[in-house]
C-alpha cells in the first residue's frame, strides 16, 4: 500500500508543478535544477570542501536569512508604524512596550545589528580566501554594492523612530551629502558647475537637500526615508541578491580553496 508521500508525489497538482522526480544521480540533478525557477539559480554540484563550515564561515548564508527576517518582520511593523511626525515616536513607544509584547520590534533592530556585523565577516571571508579573484571579480563589486546598501538600510531606518538621538544623528550624518564632490554644495567641484555667474549646486538643490527634502530634518525627512527604507533600498537589494546568488552558479560555484 503506498504511503502518503508516494501518493503527494504522484498526484496531478505535484507532477504539475515538479516536472521530474526528485534526483538520484547527476544527470538527473542536472535537469531538475535547471527546470527549477529557485534552483536554478545554484550550481549542480560544488567542491566538498568549497562549504565546510571552518572556511566558508557561513557568512553569506547568515546574511541572507537575516534579510529575511529583517523582510518578514518590517512588513508585520508597517501594519503599526505611521510615518508622521505626530505618530512615528508614539508608534515606536506602543511597538516597543505594548505591540507584540515588544519582541517585533526588538527582532527586527537586533537583526539589523547582525545583518552589518554578518556581511562584513562575509566580506571579510572572501578577501581573506581570494574569492574576488577572476573570474568572481564581477560578483565582488556587486558584493561591495550589497554592503553599501546594507549600510544605508541601517541609515535609513535610523530616522524612523523619531526621537532626539535619531534626529540629530542623521541631522550630522547628512551633512556628507552637502560634502559631496560636484553634487553638494559645499563639496570639491561644486562652483565648477555654473551657468554663466549662477551655481547649478546650492543649499536648495543638491545630494544633501535631496536626500531630506528640505534644508532641515523635518516631515519631508521622514517620508522619504520611509519609503527608502521600506521599499526603493530593499527592492534594490532583493534583484542584486538574485543576481549574486546567479553569479556564483555562472562563476564555477562557491570558491574553495587551492
Amino acid at each position: 500500500m503506498p504511503n502518503l508521500g508516494e501518493v503527494i508525489r504522484n498526484s496531478q497538482i505535484w507532477k504539475s508543478i515538479f516536472r521530474h522526480p526528485m534526483p538520484v544521480d547527476r544527470r538527473n540533478r542536472i535537469v531538475v535544477m535547471l527546470t527549477n525557477f529557485f534552483l536554478h539559480l545554484h550550481p549542480v554540484s560544488i567542491k566538498k570542501q568549497g562549504i565546510a563550515l571552518s572556511y566558508t564561515w557561513c557568512m553569506g548564508g547568515v546574511t541572507f536569512f537575516l534579510f529575511l527576517v529583517e523582510t518578514i518582520t518590517g512588513v508585520l511593523l508597517m501594519f503599526y508604524y505611521r510615518p508622521t511626525t505626530e505618530w512615528a515616536y508614539m508608534d515606536i513607544l506602543s511597538l516597543r512596550d505594548t505591540a507584540s509584547l515588544g519582541i517585533l520590534r526588538e527582532l527586527h533592530r537586533w537583526g539589523a545589528h547582525a545583518m552589518v556585523i554578518a556581511v562584513w565577516l562575509h566580506m571579510y571571508r572572501v578577501f581573506l580566501t581570494g574569492s574576488y579573484k577572476p573570474p568572481r571579480e564581477f560578483n565582488w563589486v556587486v558584493g561591495v554594492v550589497l554592503l553599501l546598501l546594507t549600510l544605508l538600510l541601517s541609515f535609513t531606518g535610523y530616522l524612523l523612530p523619531w526621537d532626539q538621538l535619531a534626529i540629530w544623528a542623521i541631522t550630522v550624518g547628512s551633512k556628507m551629502g552637502a560634502a559631496t564632490p560636484f553634487l553638494g554644495a559645499e563639496g570639491p567641484g561644486s562652483m565648477l558647475l555654473q551657468v554663466g555667474s549662477i551655481p547649478m549646486i546650492t543649499g536648495a538643490s543638491d545630494a544633501r537637500f535631496g536626500l531630506l527634502g528640505a534644508r532641515f530634518v523635518g516631515e519631508e525627512t521622514l517620508n522619504r526615508f520611509y519609503v527608502l527604507h521600506c521599499v526603493a533600498i530593499p527592492l534594490a537589494v532583493a534583484l542584486l541578491l538574485a543576481i549574486h546568488f546567479w553569479r556564483v552558479r555562472k562563476d564555477g560555484g562557491i570558491s574553495g580553496p587551492l
